[in-house]
């Protein structure tokens, strides 16, 4: 049986529109299949959730929509049963189907997931963090605090607003809104804790982001040594004392080229603890976390059943 959770909103509302010719491929399949169709934020987790509840038979979840889709999904999940993932990609960012290397068509898409001869057992993270009492929030491709969170943050107050420009644009209007928010940016002191012995302190943090795959923000490769099934986190702090030094840390990035400047320091752990002396924005699969001064990561190992 196929669940298919859709996203009609995804993407400036082109999630509706592909999902009504997805929808014309599937009825001449001749599969069986439910469709359920989000028109708020937590809908997609709450109906995963229910999906588990009223059956432990085997069954296809497919995600269709954003990384914020999918982030979702994983959230309302249980995975004490036989539930295997499916994904077509068609956010604005669409970070985890450049990890795993999915077709960018969602026709192709489909196809694969309707006759699927591949599986691979993907990690997951997971990030705590106080806010009144412990949260515990699940992230299938990163996690992050600081200056990509802020963008994040600033992304979803313009869809609210209606203000569509930056993502109208694409990937270009997410680098206007980064170099917007790197303006205002200011660093802050703080520590990684790995694994909960090695301690590295900073002075002049930017941003910090925990990876399971090495993209986020819309292509911008933080983490290239991201395996997503490997069992580990791909830890990328952004640090520097001079603003303009951080921009061509973020071009290699977008290039495909992190690493090669000062300023950004690379680390693998299971798990990470990471203390800002100020309060910062933090986000999971750019789904916003608020500000915190403590968070705390670690990575769930082969977890995910997801077709590719």
């Amino acid at each position: 049986m196929y669940y298919f959770i859709v996203n009609p909103s995804a993407n400036r509302g082109h999630g509706e529109k592909v999902w009504r010719k997805l929808e014309c491929l599937l009825r001449h399949s001749e599969v069986e299949y439910e469709v359920y169709l989000t028109q708020m934020s937590g809908d997609a987790a709450r109906f995963a959730s229910q999906l588990r509840e009223n059956s432990r038979e085997p069954c296809v979840i497919v995600a269709v929509g954003g990384d914020g889709t999918v982030n979702e999904i994983l959230n309302g999940l249980s995975f004490d049963g036989a539930v295997t993932l499916g994904y077509i990609p068609i956010g604005a960012g669409n970070d985890l189907a450049r990890g795993l290397k999915l077709p960018r068509s969602p026709q192709r898409c489909l196809k694969k997931i309707l006759h699927s001869r591949f599986y691979r057992w993907l990690d997951y993270g997971v990030l705590s963090y106080e806010n009144g009492a412990p949260i515990h929030r699940r992230f299938a491709v990163s996690s992050g605090l600081g200056l990509d969170a802020a963008v994040c943050q600033c992304v979803r107050e313009k869809a609210v607003r209606g203000q569509l420009w930056p993502l109208s644009c694409g990937r270009f209007g997410y680098i206007l809104l980064g170099l917007q928010q790197l303006l205002g940016a200011k660093p802050v002191r703080g520590y990684v804790q790995l694994d909960g012995t090695k301690k590295v302190e900073f002075n002049h943090i930017y941003f910090i982001s925990s990876h399971i795959h090495p993209y986020e923000g819309g292509g911008f490769r933080l983490a290239p040594k991201a395996d997503g099934s490997d069992g580990l986190l791909e830890i990328c702090v952004v640090h520097n004392s001079a603003k303009a030094g951080l921009v061509p840390v973020l071009l290699d990035a977008l290039l495909g080229k992190a690493g090669r400047h000062r300023g950004v320091r690379f680390y693998s752990c299971r798990e990470a603890r990471i203390h800002v002396e100020r309060p910062m924005p933090v986000h999971a699969d750019g789904e916003n976390c608020y500000y915190q001064t403590d968070i705390h990561l670690r990575c769930i190992e082969k977890t995910i059943r997801m077709i590719v």
